[in-house]
């Protein structure tokens, strides 16, 4: 399935361009254009399908081509220079703390959503056969992309955008077949990750901050929270509740009455975990299922679009909380199961496989955005739509973030100090990881 459309720039006769220009800044670019068509003549006018329709007229390579290329340098220098700082920092043993500065403030006066809006334009412009070869492999230099992974030629990647939501060559991503593991939906960079406790379970976005799952997933959430005093009472009624019959009641009396418990007196329960994993830029951009399961519900916030990188979630507070978001939930063998897919600057669209009429980042949303996400329900009422592990579910349009919130097996006895919990995690903050590798294990209870 592709992800994104394309634009065709009309070419443009090379002689009569190059009579209108006019100075010696235009002249010497058409001249440089003029000698990389010489060096690639054989192709400069060849589709993707060997035709030569284009054979006999030249053009002129669009301004939106090259703005695009500055756009890409002036990204890679940004992130060179991050990414010296936070090594510099770790190298010395310093984990860099929340810290609101003036750039956060001044991040909400600017029009992010029209601006990512005006950058998947620019991405969706259709580029010379001939050029994208080159473009894409400065991509690939510049935030470390393996081209080798591509499923197609990369002349046959018509736009920057059809590139960044590229499939892979079968086998790429092998899906790790012990069913008792939890593997990870992307390719990315693991942020946070524990085990959520406490009343108004947390989760933190960087040292000296966090915030509420509830917030996250939404109020109408049916994360598996419950009344304090009340803990080792309802986990026994839900071991003992069949799985069949619990799969419909919870998912009904979550929809007929959603949870209105003073977020103070509620705690999860036991055994419930989070993962925040981070997409760069250069990483594969697709979002697959992490364990076979039902997606019972989809919710779309619209929000801000702030960007999502290691400065921004040092400086900007409830980062993932205000930002547009799409969340599936739903449930596994181990319970309750859902993913936040977050969107960022430049990244406002964000495509899912099971709904591909979900459109996001529309001009009709407003920055003062409601705080009731449109919902859909998928039918059968719940059953809902089912994957399986290793399942594409949807793709970002650039890098982004994902949140991972799922119960998984734990201890009968309801003394955590007795026997900690069943899951664990085999990654360390930091890890890089990709599609189809373990986030975590258990064994049989």
């Amino acid at each position: 399935m592709k992800f994104g459309g394309r634009r065709r720039v009309p070419a443009l006769p090379y002689c009569s361009q190059l009579n209108r220009l006019q100075n010696q800044h235009r002249f010497f670019f058409a001249s440089s254009v003029r000698r990389l068509q010489a060096k690639f003549p054989a192709r400069a006018f060849t589709s993707n399908d060997g035709n030569n329709d284009s054979q006999g007229n030249p053009f002129l390579v669009p301004g939106a081509t090259f703005a695009t290329i500055l756009m890409l340098g002036a990204l890679h220098a940004r992130r060179m220079y991050n990414d010296k700082k936070i090594e510099e920092a770790r190298e010395r043993g310093i984990e860099l703390e929340f810290q609101p500065d003036a750039k956060a403030a001044f991040l909400r006066l600017l029009p992010l959503r029209s601006i990512s809006r005006m950058w998947g334009t620019l991405t969706s412009v259709e580029l010379p056969v001939w050029l994208r070869p080159h473009v894409y492999k400065g991509w690939a230099r510049a935030f470390h992309a393996n081209l080798e992974e591509s499923a197609l030629p990369l002349e046959q990647y018509a736009s920057l955008q059809e590139f960044f939501v590229r499939t892979l060559k079968e086998g790429s991503r092998p899906i790790d077949p012990d069913p008792l593991c939890l593997v990870s939906p992307v390719d990315g960079t693991i942020l946070r990750f524990g085990e959520l406790k406490g009343v108004r379970p947390m989760i933190d976005q960087v040292k000296g901050f966090s915030f509420s799952v509830s917030s996250l997933l939404g109020a109408s959430s049916f994360l598996p929270l419950i009344a304090e005093g009340n803990v080792h009472e309802e986990s026994s009624d839900e071991e003992k509740a069949p799985i069949e019959k619990s799969k419909k009641t919870w998912w009904r009396i979550s929809l007929a009455s959603p949870k209105v418990q003073d977020p103070v007196s509620v705690s999860p329960m036991r055994g419930l975990f989070y993962c925040v994993i981070y997409l760069r830029p250069g990483d594969y951009h697709r979002v697959h299922s992490p364990v076979d399961w039902n997606v019972l519900i989809r919710r779309h916030f619209s929000g801000h679009l702030f960007p999502l990188n290691e400065r921004a979630t040092r400086t900007i507070r409830n980062l993932y909380v205000e930002n547009e978001r799409v969340v599936l939930e739903g449930r596994w063998q181990g319970g309750f199961m859902a993913i936040a897919a977050i969107g960022a600057t430049n990244v406002g669209s964000i495509k899912l496989l099971i709904e591909p009429e979900l459109r996001t980042n529309l001009p009709i949303r407003k920055l003062m955005h409601s705080e009731q996400p449109e919902e859909r329900v998928y039918e059968p009422e719940g059953i809902g739509m089912m994957l399986k592990k290793g399942n594409e579910v949807a793709a970002f349009n650039m890098g982004s973030t994902v949140v991972l919130v799922f119960q998984a097996p734990v201890p009968k006895s309801p003394n955590e100090n007795d026997s900690p919990p069943e899951f664990s995690f085999c990654v360390k903050s930091g890890d890089r990881i990709r599609v189809g590798e373990a986030l975590g294990r258990w064994h049989e209870l």
